[in-house]
């Protein structure tokens, strides 16, 4: 039945064949009740493309030779990209004094730190960590990188831009903001270039553990509220790609939302004095949470 608009409605099968198609491109899973979300947010696809229904644009998917792009262009409009500067306080506290401290005894020798911002939408989770680095005051001289990667080839144009507005900044306290960033217009800043230059972004979509864009282990990896886009398995997959990129005794900071509980047994649980965070054994797995 159409919509009063004279768009097409999704239908129960078309819904399923994009729905497991989408989860077999990327892991995200789709939930049946979001029907209606995948059609909404799906349909300015069809009318960009000139077509009139949603098995058309699963054939279009498909084969046509396009395909590749128009996938990640529907991912991204599925997907919330939602983020802002200095989010969760209390666990990036807890990275700062509690944290930091052990990667800076740890990797005293080579004096390098790396850290890796996994589903970093448009940046500002990365450049909020390259922040925490300089404000530690422990790292001076050292090579230090932050590395961040998504599967939205839009957001990561934000990010490598670094410029951003009142929301991405709305937990930034005027003294971080007057440090930190510097004014391009009405309401828009940019960070700094020497932070910029600490931060570097890669295209990786975690269901393929083939391109992760790593050439070494890190020492701590932020994926932060990107787990739950994804249904059990591939949470699984995706949590195994990230033990196998830390360093033996690197941490994992998931989002206050998230745990490992049925999920992994991989990483050990870390008690810090603010905050609860994840870990790589130090020697083997099975840590247990």
């Amino acid at each position: 039945m159409p919509f009063d608009t004279g768009r097409p409605e999704m239908t129960a099968e078309e819904f399923r064949l994009l729905r497991d198609f989408v989860y077999a491109y990327c892991g995200i899973l789709v939930r049946d009740d979001m029907k209606y979300v995948m059609e909404r947010r799906l349909w300015p696809r069809l009318e960009a493309l000139g077509l009139t229904d949603f098995s058309t644009y699963y054939r279009y998917l498909r084969f046509d030779a396009q395909r590749r792009s128009e996938l990640e262009t529907a991912v991204e409009a599925l997907t919330t990209h939602e983020t802002y500067f200095f989010r969760e306080p209390r666990q990036l506290k807890a990275f700062s004094e509690e944290v930091l401290p052990v990667l800076e005894r740890r990797n005293a020798r080579t004096r390098r730190l790396r850290i890796w911002s996994a589903g970093c939408s448009s940046g500002e989770e990365a450049y909020t960590v390259a922040m925490l680095l300089l404000e530690s005051g422990r790292f001076e001289g050292w090579d230090l990188e932050v590395y961040g990667t998504d599967i939205s080839r839009r957001v990561l144009s934000v990010a490598r831009l670094g410029e951003y507005g009142p929301s991405a900044l709305r937990s930034t306290s005027p003294d971080k903001l007057a440090r930190y960033f510097v004014h391009v217009g009405p309401n828009r800043v940019r960070v700094r270039d020497d932070i910029r230059a600490m931060v570097s972004f890669g295209h990786h979509n975690l269901r393929d553990v083939d391109t992760v864009p790593l050439t070494s282990r890190v020492d701590a990896v932020f994926c932060r509220n990107v787990l739950i886009y994804f249904d059990a398995p591939a949470r699984q997959r995706v949590l195994r790609l990230l033990y196998d990129k830390l360093v033996p005794g690197g941490y994992l900071m998931l989002g206050h939302s998230e745990n490992l509980i049925n999920l992994s047994a991989d990483f050990e649980l870390v008690h810090l004095r603010g905050d609860l965070v994840y870990r790589r054994p130090e020697l083997g797995g099975g840590g247990g949470t």
